[in-house]
């Protein structure tokens, strides 16, 4: 095998990390279980802890199994996985969902659903590499506009409209890495004028943004063709679901490999997203309360440091510069006990490297004021 051509400087390692005692913690297994407060994870809710999240997936594990043991055309299509298909159906106002295993394949899938060797996916140059990926398989012509810049988008579209007929147009409702929110209101318009597809991948955005945390789509959805999310996030468990219409619902049961050939979710993480579920829906408040809770997380920082912060929702990235200083920052804060990591190119572009934190639900005003004591230290 040839070496890997990665910069030196650019080597990711892997690291372990164990459950704290409390609901932010996590203890670094390879710094001599040096206990860091957790300010990186997509666990916006601490629905990954939460007992009664744990205390579904055992139960379900004893009825159902604990994995699927097969694809669900063959025998790994169980009752929870209907159940929590039809009630998340319902939740979104959508008349088909499906599960898949992880993000990485619903978006894989939903390209492919949408898109050929026929299409042009016109995509936000910020999109997930998931849906890159699924580009790539379904061997379409990709285009990227400029982030969130609706000119941009509409010229795109306009130039390519008068030589193809399908036309993908590719958005993430709240973006993972600028924590900004795609103006959905504005892109479902283009879209009726053109009469092209859209795909929104609502990853970050489920179960927080939206009405009653349905997502942004949701007041958009009549004029959006697939929508894609995740368990692994807010709602503390794993897997992902494709919500859209009978037709292409069917469409995709009969079609895509990404459904079709992989060992179906595991009733446990099913069990455990359907509770998370119920919880988001008798706990409406949440949603806003973390909005709020980031809204002081920025104030403060900016009110503090001359760091550029962007982030118009619960994820926020402190805009250092060149990676060597972010790399160094991570590590300055983690000495002083926090996981922060920082984000750095290919992911980001050149030159805006980042420290990216996450807000969640279980970090109180006090931990903010211990981390701006940290930072002021910096040098």
């Amino acid at each position: 095998m040839n070496k890997i051509n990665i910069p030196k400087n650019r080597i990711r390692k892997l690291k372990t990390f164990a459950l704290g005692k409390k609901p932010y913690e996590l203890q670094n297994l390879n710094s001599y279980n040096k206990t860091l407060i957790d300010l990186c994870s997509n666990d916006y809710f601490g629905l990954s802890r939460d007992k009664d999240l744990i205390q579904a997936s055992y139960e379900i594990s004893l009825l159902q199994g604990l994995g699927s043991g097969s694809s669900r055309f063959i025998t790994g299509s169980r009752p929870i996985h209907k159940l929590l298909e039809s009630e998340l159906a319902e939740w979104l106002n959508q008349e088909k969902v499906l599960l898949f295993p992880s993000g990485f394949q619903a978006n894989i899938a939903a390209i492919q659903a949408l898109a050929n060797r026929n299409s042009i996916v016109i995509a936000d140059k910020f999109i997930h590499n998931s849906l890159l990926v699924g580009v790539k398989a379904a061997q379409s012509k990709l285009v990227r506009f400029a982030h969130n810049n609706l000119k941009d988008l509409e010229d795109k579209i306009r130039k390519f409209k008068t030589t193809h007929n399908s036309i993908l147009i590719v958005v993430e409702s709240l973006y993972s890495m600028e924590g900004s929110v795609a103006p959905l209101q504005e892109i479902t318009k283009i879209v009726q004028k053109y009469n092209v597809e859209l795909l929104v991948d609502e990853a970050h955005a489920i179960g927080i943004l939206g009405p009653e945390g349905k997502g942004l789509s949701f007041n958009f959805s009549d004029y959006i063709t697939l929508i894609t999310g995740t368990f692994g996030k807010a709602f503390g468990s794993g897997g992902a679901f494709i919500a859209c219409n009978s037709k292409i619902g069917e469409h995709l049961i009969q079609t895509s490999g990404a459904f079709r050939y992989t060992t179906a979710l595991s009733p446990a993480l099913s069990a455990g997203a359907l509770t998370a579920l119920q919880k988001i829906k008798n706990n409406k408040e949440w949603g806003a309360d973390l909005l709020n809770a980031a809204q002081k997380w920025k104030a403060e920082i900016l009110k503090n440091f001359s760091y550029s912060v962007r982030g118009e929702s619960h994820i926020l990235s402190i805009i250092v510069g060149q990676e060597e200083k972010a790399m160094h920052l991570q590590r300055y804060l983690e000495e002083h006990g926090f996981l922060a990591v920082a984000i750095r190119p290919p992911t980001v572009p050149v030159g805006e490297s980042r420290i990216r934190i996450t807000i969640r639900k279980n970090l109180d005003l006090n931990i903010m004021k211990k981390f701006i004591s940290v930072l002021k230290n910096f040098k």
